[in-house]
C-alpha cells in the first residue's frame, strides 16, 4: 500500500479514494465494485479503513491513526452542523 495513498486518504479521503480509481491505483480488496462505488460516495473513511485492514492488517499504526480520525469526524460533524443550525433559528 503506497505512503501517498494512505496521507491524503487522512484528510481528503473521497478525492483521494477517485483519484486513484481513475488512474488504477486502488489498493487490493475483497469488496465487490458496487461496494466500492457505494463506500467512496456515502463512507468513504470507513472504506479506506477496509483497504487497510485487507492489507496491512489491525497491527499497523496507519489502522489506529485512521481509525482515530474516523470517530473524530463522525463524532465532531454532529456537533457542527447542530450549531449552525441553532444560529440561522
Amino acid at each position: 500500500m503506497d505512503t501517498l495513498f494512505l496521507v491524503l486518504s487522512l484528510f481528503l479521503p473521497r478525492i483521494t479514494l477517485i483519484y486513484c480509481y481513475f488512474t488504477h491505483h486502488i489498493p487490493f480488496n475483497n469488496v465487490p465494485f458496487i461496494g466500492d462505488a457505494l463506500l467512496t460516495v456515502f463512507l468513504p473513511r470507513v472504506l479506506v479503513l477496509i483497504y487497510i485492514v485487507d492489507n496491512l492488517g489491525t497491527d499497523s499504526p496507519w489502522f489506529w491513526i485512521h481509525l482515530v480520525a474516523a470517530v473524530a469526524v463522525y463524532l465532531s460533524g454532529g456537533k457542527y452542523s447542530h450549531k449552525r443550525y441553532k444560529k440561522r433559528g
